[in-house]
């Protein structure tokens, strides 16, 4: 396996790992929300945007690779 391959795989690794984490997320937003504290629940879904927009870069990473 050369290192491009390698590159490929690890790279949708990271894809499908902050897929997961996005999901946890939202999950641990609602529950902040419900519980009244609102503003970590925020911070929580600010901070999604931001992997949302990392997860954004890995794709376009990979798809540079082909």
């Amino acid at each position: 396996m050369d290192a491009l391959e390698k590159a490929k795989i690890r790279i949708e690794h990271w894809i499908s790992h902050d897929k997961h984490h996005y999901e946890e997320y939202e999950a641990f937003a609602k529950q902040l929300e419900d519980s009244g504290k609102n503003d970590s629940a925020k911070q929580i879904r600010d901070m999604m945007v931001l992997t949302k927009k990392s997860t954004d870069c890995l794709q376009k990473a990979l798809a540079a690779l082909d």
